[in-house]
């Protein structure tokens, strides 16, 4: 009879089920970990856009009230600047939502003043400048999306990531 000689097999290649089973749950782990964070760090960028946003809106504004008097509100007195009207006067370029939407829409309240004749609301997006008795000008800047809702900056210090929510 012959004899039965088993050789064992020296240079396996490949995984064991165990050792892919390892890489598998590895993987899982990193990706339940880099998901969420990465979605932070996505609407941290579209925060700081609109944060960028804003600050146009202020600066804008700025250029308009010294350059256009219809731009400039009267002693002790308030006007709204809407960012349409800042656009078509060439004062800033059009702005975009960050957060993928319409644009920035809806209004809140009827103004007292503004530099857009034909407005009756406070802008989905804009500026009110207010003139205090010596006639310097505070700037609050307002924006409107489905996303977020309302957001009032009323003051250029409060125009950060922390104040958009």
């Amino acid at each position: 009879m012959g004899q039965l000689v088993m050789k064992k097999v020296k240079n396996e290649k490949g995984l064991t089920l165990i050792e892919l089973l390892a890489v598998v749950v590895i993987l899982g782990i990193i990706a339940a970990i880099a998901i969420p964070a990465i979605g932070g760090i996505i609407d941290n960028s579209k925060k700081d856009a609109h944060v960028a946003n804003a600050m146009q809106l202020i600066h804008s504004a700025k250029i308009a009230t010294a350059g256009d008097a219809k731009a400039r509100p009267a002693a002790s007195g308030t006007l709204y600047i809407s960012a349409n009207w800042l656009i078509e006067k060439g004062y800033i370029d059009t702005l975009r939502d960050p957060d993928g939407g319409t644009g920035y829409t809806g209004v809140s309240a009827t103004p007292t003043g503004s530099a857009d004749p034909d407005a009756t609301t406070v802008p989905a997006a804009g500026v009110k400048v207010t003139a205090s008795n010596n006639g310097a000008l505070t700037y609050e800047v307002v924006l409107t999306n489905a996303t977020r809702g309302f957001k009032t900056f009323t003051a250029e210090a409060s125009v950060t990531r922390e104040n958009v929510k």
